[in-house]
């Protein structure tokens, strides 16, 4: 594996998380694989579990990790050739993410999106400039538009928790104060669509008019309007917010209640309760979810660990 951006990078949806679930049983079967080898994650925005997930899935290969917070520490970054840098950048991307990949064997990077240029956004010419330059394979930390780590962390622990073999999985849009970008859902929308297509889901999306997804990450996907019928026997829910595709980075209002609680459970069949974290209480996701027995978060979060390990470990492989 070369490069670790989309669920297009990966073949078997079935044989990576069987691969995933088989690192978790056993963290530190393949620590020589990684000895002398070095992983560097570039973070342009903050970071809890992603961060602290790869970070040790790379020790758990015997890798050594860097870290570089390039919004912090790095200097202003210039993505576009031809131009005359006397303004507010101080390095070109082809000099940093080259010289990156000279102390690198592998590369993360996560950088979000303006949700102000919805082209600029969705060419991902920061991630394609990188992975063109640095030389090494690239791992997305989570780009403007997909977050595949997350997303393979999902479908790994919806296959530990699932109790049919074709569970009802719902991706339901929620409130939030401010608006998010679609990188998530995206992602998520994606991983579940091919998951259906080989015959591991069936797939529902819920959302309000005016918040709908880019056509090319829900090919296959019933999608409502009506949060309620979506509802309807669902095996696991998956709660996240996102800001308007169409009317790029927009928020438009919802007057109806699209906040999952207790009673929106009773609709479901039992369904677990899922979210990639961090979540803002009573007004994503409810707090009485989130502290009963349907909360999946906790372990959703730790399975970073086995989605970013098994990335990695393929990674090395294809260096030796």
């Amino acid at each position: 594996m070369k490069k670790f951006f989309s669920v297009a990078d990966v073949d078997s949806l079935d044989a990576i998380v069987k691969e995933a679930l088989e690192l978790k049983a056993n963290p530190n079967a393949h620590e020589a694989l990684g000895k002398h080898k070095m992983l560097g994650l570039v973070f342009l925005n903050p970071s809890l579990r992603t961060r602290l997930s790869t970070q040790k899935a790379a020790l758990n290969l015997g890798m050594n990790v860097m870290v570089m917070n390039m919004d912090k520490d790095g200097w202003a970054l210039e993505t576009q050739d031809g131009v005359v840098m006397n303004g507010t950048t101080v390095e070109h991307i082809r000099e940093a993410a080259a010289v990156m990949g000279e102390y690198c064997d592998i590369l993360g990077l996560r950088s979000f999106p303006s949700l102000k240029d919805k082209e600029a956004d969705y060419n991902e010419d920061l991630f394609n400039k990188f992975i063109k330059f640095c030389g090494v394979p690239v791992v997305s930390l989570e780009s403007a538009t997909r977050h595949p780590l997350q997303s393979l962390t999902d479908l790994i622990t919806i296959t530990e928790h699932k109790q049919i073999a074709k569970p009802k999985v719902v991706l339901a849009w929620a409130p939030h104060v401010k608006a998010l970008p679609q990188a998530v859902p995206n992602s998520f929308a994606e991983w579940m669509s091919k998951a259906q297509e080989q015959g591991l889901v069936d797939f529902t999306i819920a959302h309000p008019a005016g918040y709908e997804l880019a056509d090319e990450f829900t090919t296959g996907a019933t999608i409502t309007h009506k949060l309620d019928e979506a509802l309807a026997d669902a095996d696991f829910v998956y709660v996240k917010n996102w800001s308007s595709y169409k009317e790029y980075g927009e928020v438009y209002p919802v007057n109806e209640n699209w906040m999952m609680d207790n009673q929106k459970l009773k609709l479901t069949n039992d369904a677990k309760v899922m979210h990639c974290l961090p979540v803002r209480r009573d007004l994503e996701l409810s707090s009485e979810i989130l502290d009963g027995p349907n909360s999946l978060v906790i372990k959703e979060a730790s399975n970073r660990v086995w989605a970013a390990q098994v990335v990695l470990k393929r990674m090395l492989e294809s260096l030796n």
